[in-house]
């Protein structure tokens, strides 16, 4: 699909669609519950934790993006994660990426630990380990390309086709570059996470999660578990999240802009010992990348020379930035992996990552560039000034 497109459908969902009044803009429809035409009559809506006009919408739109055919709207994006879970049996084995997100990789541990599944733990850019844990035979399979936070990069449509060799579901996280910039299922994937919380709303202010289906019946399944164990989006939430996505492709071209310039900067800087962009052509995943995204985002990571004291310097003099968790705001965010997002890893499994100490995780806001630069330069240079 073009990009074009994906603006058009992202710009225009829901727009002009009222029957009644003629209101350009979709309703937001907070009745929790809805009348029946008579005994036994059903109409489109009935309750709103089944189904409700306004997430509906904005389940239709993502859907959309993603050329899916079934789009449900979440609490969060750790109940979408939880979600789909609702797949596997106590028998069944979930495999997952060492490097996924803290919060992920909590859940999946935990949920394992209860005796709920079975959990494989591999680098998935490791083809042994990946091809030892398939031979196992797992029901699912999740992906996250670009990971959090060291923003590696896997082959989704080799992985797919591997996958599906063994009879395995692949499901894989979006969150860092929206359907706008990467679309899995048409690279073979059965199921796509996000967090709309973060890039596609865009502001902050509201948190959210989605799944995405290729297959129908697999997407009228898991909207049945969001039914029964009740992680449905609020309408409020899902009418802001689809005001946010209507500014989301003119935010991309900023939030990219902006990452390109920075990073450039940054690349030589004395006080970066490591810098993480798939945007870098000697990033191992530059050409996976180029090849399945349309675009590397607005994420990066680097490793700051130094440890604690300059970790610590380097937050205490950023004045633009903020230190905060979360990303994909109009607003640019800093965080320490390891002790925010991260946190839900033990030490051990944090370093089996690849997740250091003295790593930084960096969202880039679309504020004037100079400001942006001018904030991380003086911050990084007072880090440079600490004895180490």
């Amino acid at each position: 699909m073009k990009q074009d497109k994906l603006t058009t459908i992202a710009v225009r969902a829901g727009i002009n669609s009222d029957e009644h009044h003629g209101a350009v803009v979709p309703a937001l429809h907070l009745s929790s519950t809805y009348s029946l035409k008579g005994f036994n009559e059903k109409r489109q809506f009935d309750y709103s934790r089944t189904g409700n006009p306004t997430r509906a919408t904005l389940a239709q739109v993502i859907s959309d993006l993603e050329n899916g055919s079934t789009g449900i709207i979440t609490s969060t994006g750790m109940s979408a994660v939880h979600l789909i879970c609702q797949l596997l049996a106590t028998t069944d084995t979930l495999l997952i990426p060492h490097d996924c997100y803290g919060g992920s990789y909590r859940l999946f541990t935990y949920l394992a630990e209860r005796g709920l599944f079975k959990l494989l733990v591999v680098d998935q850019n490791d083809e042994q380990q990946l091809q030892q844990a398939l031979a196992q035979k797992p029901k699912l399979v999740l992906l996250e390309s670009p990971s959090n936070p060291l923003l590696r990069i896997v082959d989704i449509k080799a992985i797919c086709a591997q996958a599906k060799a063994v009879g395995a579901l692949v499901a894989v996280d979006n969150t860092f570059l929206s359907p706008l910039l990467q679309r899995p299922l048409d690279l073979g994937a059965d199921i796509v996470i996000h967090s709309t919380t973060k890039f596609i709303n865009g502001h902050s202010d509201v948190v959210g999660g989605a799944v995405v289906t290729k297959d129908a019946e697999l997407g009228e399944k898991l909207a049945w578990w969001a039914n029964c164990i009740g992680i449905t989006g609020a309408a409020f939430d899902s009418f802001m999240v689809l005001r946010g996505i209507k500014t989301l492709p003119i935010r991309l071209k900023q939030h990219q802009q902006n990452t390109e310039q920075l990073v450039a900067f940054l690349q030589n800087h004395p006080a970066i010992e490591k810098l993480y962009y798939p945007g870098l052509t000697d990033h191992p995943g530059h050409d996976i990348a180029k090849a399945q995204q349309q675009g590397f985002g607005s994420m990066f990571s680097f490793e700051i020379k130094g440890g604690e004291a300059q970790v610590r310097t380097l937050f205490a003099n950023v004045k633009l930035f903020t230190l905060a968790q979360s990303l994909g705001g109009v607003e640019s965010l800093i965080s320490h992996p390891s002790t925010m997002t991260h946190a839900g890893m033990n030490l051990e499994a944090q370093i089996a990552a690849g997740i250091g100490q003295n790593l930084i995780r960096v969202s880039v806001g679309i504020e004037d560039i100079s400001d942006i630069i001018d904030d991380l330069d003086n911050a990084l240079n007072a880090s440079l000034e600490v004895a180490y």
